[in-house]
């Protein structure tokens, strides 16, 4: 196998290419936003939020 000798201006330029970095960056935000709607979801199910969610809309809607 041929593999080419890593000089210092082939470094550079390896070190220095930007190809698919906003990839990666959209790649890395949407795992994000995925992980945090979970974590609402996750957060939104429990009775305790549920009640106060309930709460809240009939208050609301309550006319006094």
């Amino acid at each position: 196998m041929n593999v080419p000798r890593l000089t210092t201006g082939r470094a550079r330029r390896l070190l220095l290419d930007e190809t698919g970095a906003a990839t990666a960056e959209y790649a890395i935000a949407t795992m994000a936003a995925v992980a945090f709607a979970g974590l609402l979801v996750v957060i939104m199910r429990s009775d305790e939020v549920r009640g106060i969610l309930t709460d809240l809309v009939r208050r609301a809607l309550s006319v006094e």
